[in-house]
């Protein structure tokens, strides 16, 4: 059975971002295991478990991922009844930040008197974003944004995070079908052992997965600027998606506008078109169109990049273009025709 983790925090299922700051503070003061010397293991334990719950159920994308598959699915392990190697099919695993350095963020420094043994214990856990699952940085122009700005414990000292950096990747609605790789060439500066700090260029690899949604994030930890006593910022791209001339998507659904005249409402069409993995699709429609109709065809939407093999639907939405005028003989043929 895996952890509960709105259990650990005593948070409801709809916990806000506020709650879940005001449960972490409460518990992570009460649970810190220089403030419980008499039972110091069962304190670490704790409050390793309210700093992970806290991690995950703060990250909208890390929450999804648990609300859907469980600790199971954030560690790679694969729920029951599932294939592959882990939620995602990646085989990626969740390492939770340490929680010194959490307790940090809020805190600025420890309340408590750490001893040296606590200050050599800390070490700095990253999850591995380049699944895709925890985030990512970096940009096509190399123009970033920051935000957050976070405060990490290294070997016992105190350093700053530089504030993580941000850039929009803008992907077609055919590279989130199909899956893409993209490469980004960034540019930053590296501290030498000697102290000396220089240019150095590196390319980063980014595999947009089948289905990945605008907002997805990217995650490079530390492949900003280094500079001295600061920890280098963590580069972030963000999924955006391009306009499409066609479709537009809705959720796992693709959704095409369509219009057709009234004759055709009546007596049928064929739509033909064209999908975003380059297949012609013909579809034949035999129904009456009245305004308003939508024609539903299965398996023909977006991949579901939470369920590998699975696709939304293909909605279309019909308008009936009627005339703007009928001549008398129209009018009678009509009348006629339809029994008016």
């Amino acid at each position: 059975m895996g952890l509960d983790y709105y259990d650990i925090l005593k948070v409801g299922k709809n916990a806000t971002d506020e709650d879940l700051k005001k449960a972490y503070r409460k518990l992570a003061m009460k649970w810190h295991p220089d403030k419980n010397p008499t039972n110091k293991k069962e304190a670490e334990a704790k409050f390793k478990q309210i700093s992970e719950a806290y991690e995950v159920l703060s990250d909208p994308q890390k929450r999804e991922l648990y609300d859907q598959y469980g600790e199971e699915g954030l560690k790679g392990i694969p729920p029951p009844g599932s294939s592959g190697g882990g939620a995602n099919g990646s085989g990626d695993f969740f390492n939770p930040r340490n929680a010194e350095d959490i307790f940090a963020e809020f805190f600025g420094s420890s309340p408590f008197e750490f001893s040296s043994m606590n200050r050599a214990k800390s070490t700095r856990f990253h999850s591995d974003g380049a699944g895709g699952f925890f985030g990512g940085f970096g940009g096509p122009e190399n123009v970033f944004r920051s935000y957050s700005d976070g405060v990490g414990t290294r070997g016992g000292g105190q350093s700053k995070k530089a504030p993580a950096i941000e850039s929009k990747l803008p992907c077609s609605l055919e590279e989130l079908y199909t899956g893409s790789t993209r490469k980004m060439k960034i540019s930053r500066n590296v501290i030498k052992a000697n102290g000396q700090e220089v240019p150095e260029s590196e390319i980063l690899t980014i595999n947009v997965k089948p289905g990945w949604k605008k907002g997805t994030k990217i995650t490079f930890p530390e492949k900003g600027n280094e500079a001295a006593n600061q920890i280098a910022a963590d580069l972030v791209f963000i999924i955006d998606e391009k306009p499409h001339e066609v479709y537009k998507r809705d959720g796992n659904d693709l959704v095409v506008h369509q219009r057709v005249s009234l004759a055709e409402s009546l007596t049928g069409t064929t739509l033909k078109l064209n999908s975003l993995d380059g297949r012609d699709l013909t579809i034949p429609i035999n129904d009456i169109i009245s305004p308003g109709f939508e024609l539903v065809i299965a398996k023909e939407g977006m991949p579901i990049a939470k369920e590998p093999g699975k696709k939304g639907n293909l909605r279309i939405k019909f308008e009936v273009k009627f005339p703007s005028r009928l001549t008398p003989e129209q009018q009678s043929a009509l009348k006629r025709i339809l029994g008016g």
